[in-house]
């Protein structure tokens, strides 16, 4: 099996898993007779805590030899972490049982993004293809969940992750490029540490990640709730995983064609991430208003630039905006603050919005990607991007 296909197999796996826990996680607690509020601190408190336990994972990451041996670790936390929240019972318990594995899983993402990185400019390969991969696997898991759902026990949610994490540990052990960490000495820990915090101070630096982490955080209330909100619409699970995964086919055509024609023509990342900021506007807004069924499709579409547009764009410009050998804490704090501080403020916020005001909570996601904007605009006007 080549590199790019291992690297495909990584993200197959570690999407297959979100593809059911982004839209059914907030089913799964509800099924445990969590209410709203609960829901979104029980589904921010590990993207919160980020700000702590993403520099630590990316510090620990980096005192290995091989990439892939922290990769097999986080998996193999994820499921048993998974599995012991299904097992268990409470609020507290699940919540802390869960929190470790969704820290676990979330710390998997940029170590991913950081090792394909790697193995694509080392091999000469498109780092979209074998993540459009991974957006496939989290078109099939959206719709086979969904059926499930349709007929079965909503406790499938949490076999489902729980597993994933398992095959994660045992395929990164076995398959994964073993590509090492650094080509040169090993670097202390302390000194990985100071130099992650360099780039925390760095205001070019961090003025690019609040921009890409505004506008990624713009989807929380739509992960978080948008299958609570459609089914009070009368939508059926079965048809929430379809829209789900109409999300992700626009998205994958985005990754495997839309990406290496944007090169083609040497359209710059900077302005395919104000491409997904203006889109995120549109999108929120019309949600806002609770549309009919076949209004859902074409938003979804948007989906493209929302994610996929901002998503690729936000990691070419922080690989841009990197010193030498800080790739991985560079990756780690866009990965914190998009996928981890800010989407789990906006998640903290959208469990009581949602109970108070329904889908006009959306409008809230409106703002963010207003201020998203505005911080790109920035970047532009100082010729950073």
């Amino acid at each position: 099996m080549n590199p790019a296909r291992r690297m495909a197999l990584q993200y197959v796996l570690l999407f297959g898993a979100n593809g059911v826990s982004l839209p059914f996680a907030g089913l799964w607690f509800r099924g445990q007779g969590f209410s709203g509020a609960e829901i979104g601190v029980l589904l921010a408190a590990p993207m919160l805590a980020r700000l702590v336990t993403g520099p630590a994972i990316a510090v620990w990451a980096d005192g290995f030899r091989r990439r892939r041996s922290p990769i097999s670790i986080l998996g193999l936390v994820a499921g048993l972490g998974y599995a012991g929240a299904g097992l268990a019972e409470g609020v507290w318990l699940q919540g802390i049982l869960w929190f470790v594995a969704a820290t676990a899983m979330a710390g998997l993402i940029p170590l991913s993004d950081v090792l394909s990185l790697q193995v694509a400019r080392r091999h000469g390969y498109d780092f979209a293809l074998p993540r459009g991969f991974g957006s496939a696997s989290f078109v099939a898991a959206n719709v086979v969940m969904g059926a499930i759902l349709t007929r079965g026990s909503v406790d499938w949610v949490i076999v489902w992750i729980a597993t994933a994490g398992a095959l994660i540990a045992m395929t990164a052990a076995t398959l994964l490029p073993s590509d090492p960490v650094t080509d040169g000495p090993k670097v202390e820990g302390r000194e990985r540490f100071a130099g992650l915090m360099r780039l925390a101070v760095d205001p070019v630096f961090m003025t690019a990640v609040l921009a890409i982490g505004a506008v990624q955080a713009t989807h929380a209330f739509y992960y978080g709730f948008s299958a609570i909100a459609w089914k009070a619409q009368g939508i059926s699970e079965r048809m929430t995983g379809l829209l789900w995964a109409t999300s992700v086919v626009v998205e994958i055509a985005f990754m495997w064609w839309v990406e290496p024609w944007r090169k083609r023509r040497s359209i710059g990342p900077g302005t395919i991430l104000t491409l997904g900021g203006a889109a995120a506007v549109v999108r929120w807004t019309a949600l806002a208003f609770a549309p009919p069924l076949w209004v859902l499709w074409p938003l979804q579409a948007l989906h493209a630039l929302t994610f996929a547009a901002t998503y690729l764009a936000g990691l070419q410009i922080i690989e841009k905006l990197a010193p030498a050998g800080g790739h991985t804490a560079a990756q780690t704090l866009n990965s914190v603050m998009a996928a981890g501080i800010l989407i789990g403020l906006a998640t903290l916020a959208a469990g009581p919005l949602y109970d108070r005001i329904g889908v006009l909570g959306y409008l809230a996601m409106t703002g963010l990607a207003v201020i998203g904007l505005l911080l790109q605009w920035r970047l532009r006007r100082i010729g950073a991007v």
